[in-house]
């Protein structure tokens, strides 16, 4: 049986499909049929990875994992965290949402922030939670053309100085949160 993940960010998918793919049949939402906007109603990272992974679960019978991701800014005292894909509205814009981070860090000497992964993995009877962190720091201004979300406005602790966006792939994945997240999600199901 496959392994759906509930998704249909193409992005997410697109990293996620990098890690996991080989050796599993990986489907995405729209290839189980599920076109439904899922909800995520929880008031936590894990309760929202948790919330989409039961609902596929439930509802398509397919084992199945989710994440859910947080941009924790502690001059912000956490966030957007739970609010991370529409802090500045139902629209869910990027751009939009990058711009309202650093309008509410202007007067804010820390720019300190961690992104968050959680994934849930529901197989069977079971669930399973994999996490993984990310310390960095919010920059000034977006910096960028690659990635998608926050990172051009991310630097990563571990990095270089450059933000997410201005990496590649493969240099995201190796320190990313949800890379950490999916390496310890493929060590499980290995």
């Amino acid at each position: 049986m496959p392994l759906v993940f509930a998704t249909n960010n193409p992005n997410k998918i697109a990293e996620i499909q990098n890690q996991l793919s080989e050796g599993y049949d990986f489907k995405s939402l729209k290839e189980i049929g599920c076109l439904e906007e899922i909800p995520e109603t929880s008031g936590t990272i894990e309760g929202n990875a948790r919330q989409k992974a039961r609902y596929v679960k439930d509802n398509y019978g397919y084992d199945c994992f989710s994440e859910d991701t947080g941009l924790l800014i502690d001059a912000l005292d956490d966030a957007p965290g739970v609010d991370t894909a529409h802090y500045a509205g139902p629209q869910r814009d990027a751009t939009d949402n990058n711009q309202k981070v650093l309008q509410n860090l202007e007067d804010k000497a820390q720019r300190t922030a961690r992104f968050k992964t959680v994934i849930c993995l529901v197989r069977g009877d079971e669930e399973h939670f994999f996490e993984g962190i990310c310390e960095g720091h919010i920059a000034a201004i977006p910096t960028g053309e690659d990635g998608f979300g926050y990172d051009p406005i991310f630097i990563p602790t571990e990095g270089d100085g450059r933000t997410f966006a201005q990496m590649n792939k493969t240099e995201k994945q190796a320190i990313s949160h949800r890379g950490r997240a999916v390496r310890k999600l493929v060590e499980f199901l290995k």
